[in-house]
Order: structure tokens, then C-alpha cells, then sequence
């Protein structure tokens, strides 16, 4: 089984979603970085919790010949949203989406209002607009201070 494969199977298996996973370095020392998140947003104990389960199958079912550094975290607000469930935690904040729309590509700032099944619902002058999930190309929060 390839790593990324056991290690989205852990992660889910936990309740959370592997967003992401980087695996550089070389055969000295292999740094692996896990992005993990869930629609309430990540805590550290959530990385602890996942860190461990992780850790422990690597060792476990020695899926790792060398020395590795395991590091576990949230995406961050600067990286792309990837699935559904993450906009959940966002409702109400302004993002920047890039959606295909009659085969042309729009970009829309705007403040994510609902989710309704695929469908998620913006604030815009005058109204707002409905862009289904399938159709965002890349999805930004906005963070304002």
C-alpha cells in the first residue's frame, strides 16, 4: 500500500480529512508533513491524536527504512480550500473564488452566506450568487484585520 493511501485511511479512520500530504528530504532523514482538517477547524490536540496514530503505524508496520520527522498541522487560511466539508467552518467570512461558469472561468469576492448539498450561496450587491461545488477551481478565505 502507498503511504499517502495508509495515511488518508488513519486520518479518515480518525474523523478528519488528509488535505494534503509533502514528503521530502532524503535517505538520512525523510520529512513528512501532514495537512489535516475537519469542518470545525484543527486543534493541537487533533494533530497530537493524529501524529500518534500516524507514528505508530509507520513503526508498527515499518512503512519507513529511515529516520523520519512527522509533522502534523492545519492548512492554514493562505492554502486553497479542497473539499466541501471545510467550508462549513467558514460561513460568513469573505472569500475569493475562481468558478467556471459557461465554460469561462470568473473570479467572484464575495461573503459565503450557506451551503445547501453542493450548491454554496454568496453575498453579492443586489442578491446572491449560487456556485456549485464542482464548478470552484480554487477557493480562498479572506482573512480581514
Amino acid at each position: 500500500m502507498h503511504l499517502a493511501q495508509k495515511f488518508e485511511e488513519i486520518v479518515s479512520s480518525l474523523g478528519y480529512l488528509l488535505i494534503e500530504l509533502n514528503i521530502r528530504g532524503d535517505h538520512h532523514l525523510k520529512v513528512l508533513e501532514l495537512y489535516i482538517d475537519n469542518e470545525k477547524g484543527i486543534t493541537t490536540d487533533d494533530c497530537v491524536i493524529v501524529s500518534r496514530a500516524v507514528n505508530e503505524a509507520i513503526e508498527a508496520e515499518k512503512l519507513l527504512e529511515e529516520n523520519f520527522r512527522l509533522d502534523v498541522s492545519s492548512p492554514g487560511t493562505e492554502r486553497p480550500l479542497k473539499f466541501l466539508v471545510q467550508y462549513q467552518k467558514h460561513i460568513n467570512r469573505k472569500f475569493e473564488v475562481l468558478h467556471k461558469e459557461d465554460n469561462e472561468e470568473k473570479k467572484l469576492t464575495a461573503k459565503l452566506l450557506r451551503i445547501e448539498g453542493e450548491n454554496l450561496f454568496f453575498a453579492e450587491k443586489g442578491g446572491e450568487t449560487k456556485i456549485e461545488f464542482k464548478n470552484i477551481t480554487q477557493a480562498k478565505v479572506l482573512i480581514s484585520f
